[in-house]
């Protein structure tokens, strides 16, 4: 699960930083799609430019990992097996605890 979140997390915050910039430089009340004026709110348009802009930022970090040497994933997956998240450690505080 980590190796997910490792991937679609800087896809979210380069996806935000992508937002801002774009709708800062266009009116998403301009945009044009096929010659056709797009006819949906701008919060509509917020919401679809944001999750195209993360799936194209997903899509970069995915490659990043898939690119990544054989002995660095392994290295990345012993780090998160050695390093387990707080609900892990909650879980087995609560199973100790318990015993």
């Amino acid at each position: 699960m980590k190796m997910v979140i490792w991937v679609l997390w800087p896809a979210f915050a380069a996806a935000g930083v992508a937002e801002v910039v774009f709708f800062t430089l266009i009116d998403p009340q301009q945009l044009y799609l096929l010659g056709q004026p797009i006819n949906v709110s701008p919060m509509t348009t917020y919401s679809i430019g944001f999750l195209l802009f993360w799936l194209v930022c997903a899509g970069a970090c995915l490659m990043t990992w898939f690119m990544l040497p054989a002995d660095v994933k392994k290295l990345l997956a012993q780090h998160a097996a050695e390093h387990p998240d707080l609900a892990r450690r909650a879980e087995r505080a609560r199973s100790e605890l318990q015993h």
